[in-house]
């Protein structure tokens, strides 16, 4: 069972890294929360891993904190929630807004994310209001970190947005009032900043 990993970047996807270790490539799906906290190509990076076993396969998860893995273990426990799903789910809110959502049982938030219907999103209030709360105290200071963006990042998180199950037009769109009104904010943030547009569509 891996459960670290570190090594160097060698490939940077938006849903997935490669990273070499002594000569080994490893290919870690990752949510989009730690995608833009990690480095460049060629840097060293360390993540805390989730090794998914199945009968036809074995898939790496890739997590830049510990918070991160703790709640995709959460959210893939619940019935319904996939290891895909969980990823959507950690790339469209932080760690400690999906904690707070499901402690004040806001539905229509949890809902609006892609592929989070009415019954998924009653069973994350039910099964995990107790258990997200050993989360967010550790969690809360991750908020507020963001690293800047290289320019061109308003494409990079169009892709991100089209990943995550919405449709292009709409998603650039969003992008370019927020880019236009706000061009100092970071990629996480155009992010944010676009899916709570898109939300409340």
């Amino acid at each position: 069972m891996i459960a670290s990993i570190r090594g160097r970047l060698r490939r940077k996807g938006t849903d997935y890294l490669i990273v070499d270790v002594a000569g080994i490539g490893y290919q870690v799906q990752v949510p989009l929360s730690t995608y833009y906290s990690i480095p460049d190509d060629g840097e060293e990076v360390s993540l805390h891993i989730h090794t998914h076993m199945r009968e036809d396969s074995l898939s790496l998860f890739g997590f830049l904190t510990q918070e991160e893995k703790e709640m995709f273990l959460l959210l893939i426990g619940v019935s319904g929630i996939g290891t895909k799903l969980a990823l959507s789910i950690l790339s469209s809110l932080s760690v400690p807004d999906i904690s707070l959502a499901i402690q004040a049982s806001d539905d229509s938030r949890l809902r609006s994310i892609p592929g989070i219907g009415k019954k998924t999103a009653a069973r994350m209030v039910l099964e995990l209001k107790d258990k997200v709360k050993l989360i967010a105290p550790a969690a809360a200071s991750m908020q507020g970190q963001t690293t800047p963006a290289p320019s061109g990042d308003v494409e990079d998180a169009v892709s991100a947005l089209v990943n995550l199950g919405y449709k292009r037009p709409l998603a650039q769109e969003a992008l370019n009032k927020i880019h236009q009104k706000s061009p100092g904010l970071t990629v996480q943030e155009l992010i944010r900043e676009a899916l709570q547009i898109l939300m409340r569509r």
